[in-house]
Parts: C-alpha cells; sequence; structure tokens
C-alpha cells in the first residue's frame, strides 16, 4: 500500500535534541499534547502536520539522503484515539525509526494507518514479521506489511501497432517524468504488443499526479480511450533467497518453440546442466542443476534471439510458502496442494497468465477488470495447475 501524494522529505523537520521542544502546529492543543512533547523530548525527533498527515522524525543530526525503498512499512487496524506516544515505542522496538506518518482528519483523531520508514531494510522485514497482529490496545489488533513506493501505472486500451518508443513520446507529452515504457510483445503476432504498457515515473508522486491527469474521460491516446491504474507491485524477495535461485523464467518466446530447443539452447556451455523445462504458450521456467550454470545461461542469453524472436531471461523469484499461504488466505482463497509441497513457489507475470485466460486463483491487483475475455470473468477459484508459475 502507498500514500498516494507523500510530502518530499525535505519539508522534514531536522531538529536535533533539544533541551525543550517548541510545540510545533498540528501537536499544540491536542488531547495528547503532553505526552507527544514528552517524546519529543526524549527521542529529539521533530514532529510536523501537514497535508492530512502527521510526521515525526526524521532522526536528530540525520545527514544524506532517506532510506532507500524497501525500508517502509505500512500499520492499519490503529484505533482512532492511538498516537505516536503508544506507536513510536512499539515500532522502535525491532530498529531504529527515520520517519512516521500518522495519517490525520480535521477533527483531530487519526484515519486509522500510518506508514512508518526504518533506515535499513532488514528492520523494515523485522516489524513486518514482529509486529503484525501486536496488541496495541486490549482486543486491537494491528495489521503491519510491507508498504510499496509504487512508480508504476498500467496503462491499457493502447493501440496494438504501437511500439515502445512511439508509446514512450506518447505518454511523455502528456504527463512529466515518465523514465521508462515496458511492453510485452504479443505472443502470436512479435510485431505488435499486448495493448497495453507500464509506464516508469521517476517517483510515486510523479506517477500518482500522472494517473489523475490520465484517468477515462480526461485525456485520450491516439485518439484512443484508455484505462489506467497503479501497477501491481512486484514481490521484493529477501536477496539472500534470491542467490540460491537456479530456474531461469523466460518471457517472449516464439509460440512454436519447443521445450526441446530451450533445452538445447540453454545447456550448451554445459551439456546436461537443464534438469527440465516447461513452457506455456510464450514464455517458459528453465529449471537447472546448478546456480552456476543458471546465472551462465542468463547472462548469455538474455536479450539475444531464439528462432527470431527477442528473449528476456531472468532468475525466477521465489516466494516463501507461508508468506504466499497468508496472502491467499487474506484474499478468502484456501492454499493450494501444489503451493505446500515446497519451500517456494515461483511467481511469473500475473499479465501473461491473465492474458491468455489461464485460470488462478489470486486476484492480480487493480488492474484485473481489463483482462476480462469475451465477456466472462476468468476464474478466481479454481487452482492454475502448474506450481512452478505461481504469483502473488
Amino acid at each position: 500500500m502507498t500514500a498516494e501524494d507523500p510530502t518530499p522529505s525535505s519539508a522534514m523537520s531536522h531538529n536535533t535534541a533539544p533541551s525543550k521542544v517548541s510545540i510545533p502546529e498540528g501537536v499544540a492543543g491536542t488531547p495528547n499534547e503532553a505526552a507527544l512533547v514528552a517524546l519529543m523530548e526524549r527521542t529529539g525527533y521533530g514532529m510536523v502536520q501537514e497535508n492530512g498527515q502527521r510526521k515525526y522524525g526524521p532522526p536528530p543530526g540525520w545527514n544524506g539522503p532517506s532510506p532507500p525503498r524497501g525500508c517502509e512499512i505500512f500499520v492499519g487496524k490503529i484505533p482512532r484515539d492511538v498516537y505516536e506516544d503508544e506507536l513510536v515505542p512499539v515500532f522502535e522496538s525491532v530498529g531504529r525509526i527515520y520517519e512516521m506518518r500518522l495519517m490525520m482528519d480535521f477533527d483531530g483523531k487519526n484515519r486509522g494507518y500510518a506508514f512508518v520508514m526504518y533506515t535499513e531494510k532488514h528492520e523494515a522485514k523485522r516489524a513486518v514479521r514482529e509486529l503484525n497482529n501486536y496488541e496495541v490496545r486490549p482486543g486491537r489488533l494491528l495489521g503491519v506489511c510491507s508498504s510499496v513506493d509504487n512508480c508504476r501505472l498500467f496503462i491499457g486500451g493502447i493501440p496494438k501497432t504501437k511500439k515502445r518508443e512511439e508509446i514512450l513520446e506518447e505518454v511523455s507529452k502528456v504527463t512529466e517524468g515518465v523514465i521508462d515504457v515496458i511492453v510485452y510483445a504479443s505472443a502470436a503476432d512479435k510485431m505488435k504488443n499486448r495493448g497495453f504498457a507500464f509506464v516508469e515515473y521517476e517517483s510515486h508522486r510523479a506517477a500518482a499526479m500522472a494517473r489523475r491527469k490520465l484517468m477515462p474521460g480526461r485525456i485520450q491516446l491516439w485518439g484512443h480511450q484508455i484505462a489506467v491504474d497503479w501497477a501491481e507491485p512486484e514481490i521484493d524477495v529477501d536477496e539472500d533467497v534470491m542467490e540460491t535461485v537456479k530456474i531461469l523464467y523466460v518471457r517472449n518466446l516464439m509460440m512454436e518453440t519447443s521445450e526441446e530447443t530451450i533445452r538445447k539452447v540453454f545447456s550448451q556451455w554445459n551439456p546436461g546442466c537443464v534438469e527440465r523445462v516447461k513452457k506455456i504458450r510464450d514464455y517458459a521456467f528453465v529449471h537447472f542443476n546448478s546456480r552456476d550454470d543458471a546465472v551462465l545461461a542468463m547472462n548469455h542469453l538474455n536479450g539475444t534471439e531464439v528462432e527470431g524472436s527477442c528473449i528476456e531471461v531472468t532468475l525466477a523469484k521465489p516466494v516463501d510458502k507461508e508468506q504466499y499461504s497468508r496472502q491467499k488466505a487474506s484474499k478468502g482463497a484456501p492454499a493450494t496442494p501444489e503451493a505446500t509441497q515446497q519451500n517456494y513457489v515461483y511467481q511469473c507475470d500475473p499479465y501473461t497468465l491473465a492474458y491468455y485466460g489461464y485460470p488462478y486463483s489470486t486476484l492480480i491487483g487493480p488492474n484485473r477488470e481489463y483482462f476480462i475475455k469475451d465477456g466472462r470473468k476468468t476464474d478466481l477459484t479454481t487452482p492454475f495447475s502448474l506450481p512452478e508459475s505461481r504469483y502473488v
């Protein structure tokens, strides 16, 4: 989850630990003013309220840029009368807080959610692991999950003859901060796109402003009505886990390319190194006996042509099966036998699966309605039968 228009960190107070805290606007006159002042005196953090949120931080004397992506968590189900004086001690118990942003109503009560940014990624992960379902008040459990500072939009309704460069030029004319456009070729005709693209912006704020401008009814591209929404964020996989992956995800293959051809191409540097290949339409998973062979093949083959099509080769992203089961359960779908028979389930591009109408058991986020085919909704309850193609 994200806050659509976060205020730049340059607007934050960089107070050093004061001997006596001056009471900032947004704190003065609140019912728990004394508790908030005591918190600032103890920690030396500043506090300011603006644009519907009260910001606590950054740490006194902090120099340099704000922490990187992956350091922020989302906190939901906060009782409306619980504030920083109760929340900060909870969240600082697992790591050093860079900033807490508590969303506020005009009546002085919080809106039930906040964002907490830590100084290190491992602290944010620990907070999700240890503080989700924390009982902040008797019978009141907090909901804690990773926050995604999403900078990518999904745009549907793009003419299928348009190339990446044309889409980049057109979107850049009407929105600011565009840094990249990701387009996938049609499986049946590599000269055409699939009718949608992902647009990457320089910041979440730039993406949010572009999303507002591109909402249906406000603007057209090439004279066509478009669909726009946040792109489904990629799963953030632990670096240590990624170091163990020996499965490659291969995209943009020709429809007629066989699994045997893929095996030969990917094992040309070490015959017999490919354990098995599973191809679905124009993408495949290639399982190797060793990680070294997988990385060697990826480095040699990414961006090369196989039977006339330029392929994209990346390491498959494993999702912890417990995390996967929890997320499925939160969407009301039971975990499948395939997912529980292994330590990890490997995700692939959800848009690829939905584009071809494969049944799947998890929602693909805000863009799912775009993939309704022939007036029929894709089955949201029947499990997809390939465990190595799972995604969250």
